[in-house]
């Protein structure tokens, strides 16, 4: 989106300048009473990056000057410090610029009291319009670009920081995307795959439902433009997966995120769910705040411990787990991309999440062709196997997961290249044998 660090310093110099003029004039209105008038800066670069980020909003100088003020503590901690000691040399406080310290940040935060001042002075009407900018429909928070800190109850609203998104921030700076750092605040890890749609083999039912998912990923944007469908359709798609472990449920969720160019982050149950009364509601609204407007795909691996049936009301704890269903479904049903949960068993969930699935979705363990396919692709081209007709014996013989397949081969290999002495590496019967024994007895089963 932004061209390069050094592009963006330029432009991002020429912002806090103009940012400061700005300041100046209406601190001079404000102690030596002259007459404010907003200073002359041509807004029509289109190489600028704060105006590329403002382009889709017909922008005017306000919501540029509120982008300045948001970047400008990430670039020069004493910029709001140095234009106040000038303007109050001999100190003292001046609560019409609001401000606040953070906790680790030693100079002024500017908050929606600071915008006010900055942008309308004491003109009422002004200032309210100023709040209207900084309020939840405006193009900054639809998009999550800058928002208003929220603050403790019964504390005007307007004194909440300027939040800008941290992800701009290092675009705005360096000019390259940051992705979230996994962790308590992000629980969710980016999911890739070096493979692509040939490598994936699925029974054709399953294939085509998962044309529908491409289809929406297409052309959905063309649907939300249309004036009659676009006041009925709610926002986002969601598809459950069920089926075997293995059978292609992650790695599907992968292919279409690495096919529409969309980010794939894979949910974390272990750090979204709590024992703790509103903890689970939480964390997992730190996901979707952090995924609204990101063109990210969602995806819940092992959904049930998250979207489980609910039960009958028997104690408060009982009463408690069902209101954070209600919660979760109200956050799916506004979630506005691709969100996908995956089950092993489609009846653990919920029926009224089911109910609110654009798909859902079977990957059943693979036929015998199927299961051919994917021993086929699994060899690796540089250790053959036995004889011609193995890997047709080992499809008919033995129900497997593409992903226990995997297994196999890789410890055949191994197996393989550790016997070497130079000569040719084989893929031996007695060695993938050996090894779909031990994917069986991971799921204790026995092989004849």
């Amino acid at each position: 989106m932004f061209e390069n660090s050094k592009t963006n310093i330029h432009f991002i110099q020429q912002a806090l300048h103009f940012l400061q003029d700005v300041i100046k004039r209406r601190l001079d209105q404000y102690t030596q009473d002259k007459p404010f008038m907003l200073p002359v800066i041509d807004l029509a670069d289109e190489s600028d990056p704060l105006m590329l980020l403002l382009k889709p909003c017909d922008p005017g100088i306000e919501e540029y000057l509120l982008l300045a003020m948001a970047l400008a503590p990430h670039v020069q901690p004493n910029f709001f410090d140095s234009i106040i000691r000038e303007a109050l040399p001999d100190g003292g406080d001046f609560p019409e610029f609001g401000g606040v310290r953070g906790s680790n940040h030693r100079g002024i935060l500017p908050t929606g009291e600071t915008a006010q001042f900055i942008l309308a002075g004491d003109d009422l009407s002004e200032r309210i319009a100023t709040q209207e900018m900084l309020g939840d429909s405006h193009f900054f928070f639809l998009h999550d670009i800058l928002w208003l800190e929220q603050v403790k109850e019964g504390e005007p609203l307007m004194s909440g920081r300027l939040i800008l998104s941290p992800e701009l921030v290092m675009m705005l700076t360096s000019g390259q995307e940051t992705k979230p750092k996994f962790g308590p605040e992000f629980p969710a890890k980016l999911v890739t795959t070096p493979m692509n749609w040939e490598d994936l083999v699925l029974h054709p039912y399953t294939s085509d439902q998962i044309e529908d998912i491409s289809r929406w990923l297409q052309y959905n944007d063309s649907l939300m433009n249309d004036p009659n469908l676009a006041r009925k359709l709610k926002p986002g798609y969601r598809a459950l997966f069920y089926g075997p472990a293995g059978t292609g449920k992650t790695f599907t969720a992968s292919l279409l995120g690495k096919q529409f160019n969309k980010e794939v982050y894979r949910i974390d149950l272990s750090q979204i769910v709590s024992k703790y009364i509103g903890e689970t509601e939480k964390n997992l609204g730190k996901v979707f705040d952090r995924a609204e407007h990101k063109n990210w795909i969602l995806f819940f691996d092992e959904a049930d411990a998250l979207f489980g049936k609910r039960t009958s009301v028997q104690s408060s704890h009982d009463k408690y787990a069902n209101q954070e269903v209600s919660f979760l479904l109200q956050r799916v049903e506004d979630f506005n991309g691709l969100m996908i949960l995956a089950s092993n068993i489609k009846g653990n969930l919920d029926d009224a999440f089911l109910r609110r699935f654009h798909a859902v979705i079977h990957f059943p363990m693979p036929n015998s062709q199927e299961r051919l396919k994917l021993w086929t692709k699994a060899i690796p081209q540089s250790i053959p196997v036995e004889s011609e007709n193995l890997l047709a014996d080992l499809a008919q013989s033995y129900e497997l997961s593409g992903a226990s397949i995997i297994n196999i081969v890789q410890y055949a290999a191994l197996k393989a290249l550790s016997r070497s002495n130079g000569s040719t590496y084989i893929l031996t019967r007695t060695d993938l044998i050996e090894g779909v024994r031990k994917e069986f007895r991971k799921e204790d089963k026995s092989v004849l």
